[in-house]
């Protein structure tokens, strides 16, 4: 048998519509659990190759909530954690912000953002990214939290037994 994927299997967004498209493949050895608690800490540092395009970090949040949906396994609500820092920061801006510093039309992870913050994820920033980054805290986009710094979010989320997943 091979292990080609057919042309003809189609692409899932269980959880996250419009993001993170997840293929099934039938015989997949290691499987969610159904069992588990996924608590889960995206640590989003990477900027996209492209102002105008969706960040493939924080999109891929959207694959894992799909990944896990497909298998009916959903994160109780703030136990999936975004936190955004380094050259990343600015993907929660709101679209002023975001096209007074990239010259791009709008932001185009606020409607990721906003996705994720739906299917109960904890987008955070941190505060000190924002200041290095001169992007004003008033700016960012209203649904996603302020963190005193990710160094410290990172490691009492660890501590307290979050996962971590680097980008």
């Amino acid at each position: 048998m091979s292990s080609a994927v057919s042309a003809d299997v189609t692409t899932q967004q269980p959880v996250i519509a419009g993001y993170g498209k997840v293929t099934p493949v039938e015989g997949a050895a290691e499987r969610p659990d159904r069992s588990l608690r996924y608590r889960v800490l995206f640590n989003v540092t990477k900027a996209a190759a492209s102002p105008d395009k969706v960040n493939p970090s924080l999109e891929k949040v959207a694959r894992f909530l799909n990944l896990l949906g497909a298998d009916g396994v959903r994160p109780a609500r703030g136990d999936v954690v975004v936190i955004v820092h380094g050259p990343a920061t600015l993907i929660v801006a709101d679209d002023a912000a975001y096209a007074t510093k990239t010259g791009a039309a709008a932001n185009p992870n606020l409607a990721l953002v906003a996705a994720l913050k739906r299917a109960g994820v904890s987008v955070r920033v941190c505060s000190q990214a924002l200041i290095g980054n001169g992007i004003a805290p008033a700016t960012v986009d209203k649904t996603v939290e302020i963190d005193v710094s990710a160094l410290t979010t990172m490691a009492t989320l660890q501590i307290r037994g979050w996962a971590l997943i680097p980008d």
